[in-house]
């Protein structure tokens, strides 16, 4: 994938917003009346949805000189129906200007011509569609945590079927956590292959370097279920990828959710149902619909 001057994140509307009033009445009463409502309340400001926090921190990487970050909005709606989603971005000050609307139709079809380097929707259909065309994409889980405001951007990662590949997890579920343990030992030496999120973590370390380790408005995490001795594998292989990671936590099995609070996420990515709606208790989190975990 070629280097680019700047991180692309797509999002939808209702991972930016808080949406679930008006989806309701979608669901429930069909589309004329979520027309109709929508249209009546576009002068309503939307309320702040899971990921709007993240965006806002993205955005904030910016500044005149220098466009780091450039969000791009997705959405459903008709344009019509969009206008309500327009004035909220405009009255909560994002700079957000490029957006697709389509009216009920497919999301992904964009990701690839707005050159997208993460994509992020509420509906998994839109994100298995995008990490089947080789995209880093996540299912935003509804949550009522919200990340900070203040602070550094805060982004933590499972490992395998996010960063790496899940070769080792068909392992682990195939024959236990003694082969597992077994396999990694054997291949320390050996890197992982990457998963769908090692290109966005290229990207977020490329941000990385332009300042001082000390002076970084990112941070990253890996927050992984194994633990020794199948550490060694995931240091030497992000080491082979000359990929940082700010924090590592391996939890040899523990549940996930009060480290991702003490690490202060923004967002959490995992492969998992069950981890992500753990840490979603906690944080902001997406489940990655890739891997033998989701066949």
């Amino acid at each position: 994938m070629k280097e680019k001057n700047k991180l692309v994140v797509a999002i939808s509307s209702r991972a930016l917003f808080d949406l679930e009033e008006g989806h309701n009445i979608f669901i429930n009463d069909g589309i004329e009346a979520y027309c109709q409502y929508q249209i009546e309340h576009e002068d309503e400001l939307l309320e702040p949805g899971v990921a709007f926090t993240l965006v806002k921190k993205l955005l904030s990487l910016n500044n005149s000189a220098n466009e780091k970050v450039e969000v791009i909005l997705l959405s459903k709606n008709s344009a019509d129906t969009g206008l309500r989603i327009f004035n909220s971005i405009e009255k909560h000050n994002l700079p957000i200007v490029r957006a697709a609307f389509t009216s009920g139709d497919s999301l992904y079809r964009y990701i690839e011509p707005f050159d997208t380097d993460l994509f992020l929707s509420a509906e998994p259909t839109d994100v298995r569609e995008a990490l089947d065309m080789g995209y880093a994409a996540a299912a935003i889980l509804p949550s009522a945590s919200r990340s900070h405001d203040d602070g550094p951007l805060r982004i933590a990662f499972d490992g395998d079927a996010v960063i790496f590949s899940d070769e080792a997890e068909k392992i682990y579920r195939e024959g236990g956590l003694a082969a597992f343990d077994a396999a990694e030992q054997s291949s320390a030496n050996k890197p992982l292959p990457g998963g769908p999120f090692k290109e966005f973590l290229a990207s977020l370390h490329r941000l990385q370097k332009e300042y001082s380790i000390d002076q970084s408005p990112i941070r990253t995490a890996l927050v992984t279920a194994r633990g020794a001795p199948a550490h060694e594998r995931v240091i030497r292989t992000l080491r082979a990828w000359d990929i940082r990671i700010d924090e590592a936590i391996f939890l040899g099995g523990k549940s996930k959710g009060e480290f991702l609070k003490a690490f202060g996420a923004d967002i959490f990515f995992d492969d998992q149902s069950g981890h992500c709606e753990s840490a979603a208790e906690h944080v902001p989190s997406a489940q990655v619909l890739h891997g033998v975990a989701n066949q």
